[in-house]
């Protein structure tokens, strides 16, 4: 059964940063993860402009699939996906994999209790912002908090320095896709 871990926080709160941390560290313990990136602007694409799948897209295709002898890329223009994280989530089924990280969507993975949350915060005042509304499971805390942050916990929830003890962090999560094999 496959593990969704939501890493959510504002800008410049250390997402990015958890997420290439935990992908890293799952990765080369042979853990199959995927990432889900929530990308807020409108008119934001991940194709490059002037390219030929941007301009497959720019012609009116809905969906742009590129394949090369390493990566294969599937670009789908659909609205209403956006604000549906099981549709998002649909995409992966199938993809036999342990873990899906998800950046962002904290909105709609705030009251799901079958997510799992990471939250990366500035400091206790964003930490306790980002608590309210956002339901168990929250496994930790980290991001520019843990660098700041010298107490280890706030309200049961661990804070975790990356640089410092983030193979606790590494080791709270793999448990969870062990515990789901049995």
């Amino acid at each position: 059964m496959v593990v969704v871990i939501a890493v959510v926080g504002g800008k410049k709160s250390g997402k990015t940063w958890t997420m290439e941390y935990l992908i890293s560290r799952l990765s080369a313990l042979n853990f199959k993860v995927a990432a889900v990136k929530h990308i807020h602007e409108e008119g934001i694409t991940i194709d490059t402009a002037g390219k030929d799948t941007w301009r497959f897209a720019k012609a009116g295709a809905k969906v742009v699939l590129s394949a090369s002898p390493d990566e294969l890329a599937l670009i789908k223009k659909a609205k209403m996906y956006y604000s549906n994280l099981d549709n998002i989530l649909d995409y992966l089924k199938g993809e036999d994999l342990d873990f899906i990280f998800v950046e962002g969507f904290h909105s709609l993975a705030a009251k799901r209790m079958d997510v799992y949350k990471i939250i990366t915060a500035k400091d206790l005042d964003d930490l306790n912002r980002l608590l309210v509304g956002t339901e168990p499971p929250i496994l930790a805390a980290t991001g520019v908090i843990g660098q700041s942050v010298s107490q280890t916990s706030a309200s049961d929830i661990p804070i975790i320095n990356l640089m410092v003890n983030g193979e606790a962090l590494v080791d709270m999560v793999r448990r969870l896709a062990v515990r789901g094999k049995h």
